[in-house]
């Protein structure tokens, strides 16, 4: 089934889900920290190079904000999506560095009908967001309100 055409009853456990990548520049890193997350690693490089990360990272939020981009942006969530309640878990276990390719992958856990609303469920989803080594960099759990297929 394509993935622009998914509803909350093609979110079946075990589904699983790639995005495509996206490679991450020094200045894309320098870009967002100056913004949102001014920490000596993320926007000086001789700093970060003196750092325990031993060179120049992007931050962690700018990574998670990149994963979540990378998983709209693949159809996945087109036509289905009703937004998120939160996610959990929340875990930054790799370094990313100018060069690196990240991509997202989404893993269906479980999936349930709301018990209030008949036009939509709720499905848990692993997240990991992958280097170009297929080594994990972020992971977290997130809940998505998809809508149900019309009939």
């Amino acid at each position: 089934m394509p993935a622009y055409d998914m509803y909350y009853e093609d979110f079946q456990p075990g589904h699983v889900h790639e995005s495509a990548g996206v490679t991450i520049t020094r200045t894309m890193i320098l870009d967002f920290a100056r913004l949102y997350d001014p920490q000596p690693f993320h926007l000086d490089e001789i700093a970060a190079g003196e750092s325990h990360f031993g060179g120049l990272i992007a931050s962690g939020w700018q990574v998670a904000v990149l994963s979540f981009r990378m998983f709209a942006q693949s159809g996945i969530l087109a036509p289905g999506a009703m937004g998120s309640p939160g996610l959990d878990k929340l875990r930054w276990h790799l370094p990313v560095r100018p060069g690196d390719t990240i991509r997202m992958r989404s893993e269906v856990l479980s999936a349930r009908t709301s018990e209030t609303r008949d036009d939509r469920g709720y499905a848990d989803l692993k997240m990991d967001v992958l280097n170009q080594k297929d080594e994990v960099v972020m992971s977290y759990l997130v809940t998505e309100i998809l809508k149900r297929r019309p009939a």
